[in-house]
């Protein structure tokens, strides 16, 4: 078994448990491309300091892309001493050319190849992450555009509230999620820095150029003080933080399908395609989908409060901590790569229950506060308006008559300023045609926030266009 790179000091061989234990190559051997893009330019910075000749460079490039080739098929034959990913093509490389891959690690240690390995891998994932965003708030546009004009009832503490037009709704979403996309560009500007050339944590004095390595990987800046490159990992907690808040915003849009499709609202229906049947229950449409995005929440949390307790107690500069920084990055983009395009199928082909939503929207006390506006407008305070249409309601309901079947008689018993004309408020178009003020869910704002979505969408997919990761 050939023996690990750091050998050369000890006495005796790793222990086996040891061994295992502090191997991460089953979970970080998918950074090979970036470990791999990563020596391709240390290598050419090497020959630009004399270390490497010209033809050795190219002896290396050569072994690299052989190298690449076996690893994207499946065929690259690990070893037992392999400990990661990059002593796995190091050992490789010093097999392959024998002295010339031996100078490959000159100037350049795990600890500034590893963490520039993930903020290339990381970049990348984050550029995946953010179209997916982007495509969900698209979905969430176009199924506003498409109901533009359907009424539907609002609610809070769960309760209904007001009536509203469904795109208010709708469009509530795709606001929260433009955020989620800001949050992640931010993330991917904090990662996209090169720190090859802090070596292990000094610096070194083999004459490289970091900032000519940072252009060759493509990125924008490059490391100021050795010991924060090779130790910082708030790069990774801004994306995670970025992901749990995404999460979280996912979850929410979940909970709001679980809630729509289900027997008893009946607002909303998943297409077949992106509903599950029951193993018993034959009559079961089940919107797993919106349950599962709901759970990785979970997830995406977790791995935000894993990294941050690791790095809350660590000394400068590099330690072997930090090899706990990769599986929450993988888990946290992993979990959300696969949930958004899912619950952007889910939201794509979600059918409206008209009838159900207008039913629900002209609930028996649902213009409430548009009657108490009503007042207000009239010169009523509004304390007093809100007390008299609230004890009017209590009456209504004790009843069981809706608000609209009031006497003039008794609406005149409850505040005098309150005439039968009033009523019309009650009436869904009126109430909402009337929420006119900014924000508001009149036909004329919901417009003005389409398009303000529509004009976000489309600066986010220049952005996107604009931002490339060279694998």
């Amino acid at each position: 078994m050939t023996d690990p790179l750091w050998s050369g000091r000890f006495s005796k061989s790793l222990a086996p448990d040891l061994r295992e234990f502090s191997r991460s190559l089953h979970f970080d051997r998918r950074l090979w491309p970036q470990d791999i893009q990563c020596t391709q330019a240390h290598a050419a910075a090497l020959e630009r300091a004399g270390i490497l000749t010209s033809e050795e460079k190219e002896m290396v490039d050569e072994a690299l892309a052989s190298a690449a080739a076996s690893l994207a098929d499946g065929t690259f034959q690990f070893e037992e001493a392999d400990e990661d990913i990059h002593s796995a093509l190091e050992r490789f490389l010093t097999h392959e050319l024998g002295e010339t891959g031996a100078k490959i690690h000159a100037g350049r240690s795990r600890n500034d190849l590893v963490v520039t390995d993930l903020r290339m891998w990381l970049k990348s994932a984050i550029l995946d992450i953010a179209s997916g965003v982007h495509g969900l708030q698209q979905a969430l546009a176009d199924q506003s555009r498409a109901h533009e004009n359907v009424l539907a009832p609002g609610y809070t503490h769960l309760q209904r509230a007001q009536p509203v037009l469904l795109p208010h709704l709708l469009l509530a979403h795709c606001f929260a999620l433009a955020r989620d996309f800001e949050r992640l560009m931010d993330a991917y500007r904090h990662a996209d820095m090169s720190c090859l050339g802090a070596a292990a944590f000094a610096g070194t004095s083999v004459p490289l150029d970091p900032a000519e390595t940072a252009r060759d990987l493509g990125f924008s800046k490059v490391f100021e003080n050795a010991a924060d490159a090779v130790s910082a990992r708030d790069f990774a907690l801004v994306f995670l933080s970025a992901a749990a808040i995404l999460g979280v915003n996912l979850s929410r849009l979940g909970e709001e399908i679980v809630i729509w499709t289900s027997t008893e609202f009946g607002f909303a229906s998943l297409d077949d395609a992106y509903a599950t049947g029951s193993s018993i229950m034959p009559q079961k449409k089940n919107p797993d989908v919106a349950e599962l995005a709901r759970a990785k929440s979970a997830r995406l949390t977790s791995d935000l409060v894993h990294l941050l307790v690791v790095l809350k107690g660590l000394p400068l500069a590099y330690n072997r901590d930090l090899q706990e920084d990769k599986e929450p990055v993988f888990d946290a983009a992993d979990c959300l790569i696969g949930t958004l395009p899912a619950l952007t199928g889910a939201v794509e082909t979600l059918t409206f229950d008209y009838g159900r939503l207008d039913e629900a929207a002209r609930g028996q006390t649902a213009g409430a506060t548009d009657l108490a506006e009503a007042m207000v407008l009239q010169g009523v305070p509004f304390r007093e308006a809100h007390e008299a249409v609230g004890k009017l309601v209590a009456r209504a309901e004790a009843l069981g008559n809706d608000l609209t079947d009031v006497s003039e008689e008794t609406l005149a018993a409850f505040h005098p300023s309150l005439t039968a004309g009033m009523l019309q408020v009650l009436d869904p178009r009126i109430s909402v045609n009337a929420r006119s003020s900014h924000g508001g869910t009149a036909p004329d704002r919901i417009a003005e926030q389409l398009a303000s979505v529509e004009a976000v969408l489309g600066a986010q997919r220049e952005l996107l266009d604009s931002l490339t990761v060279p694998l």
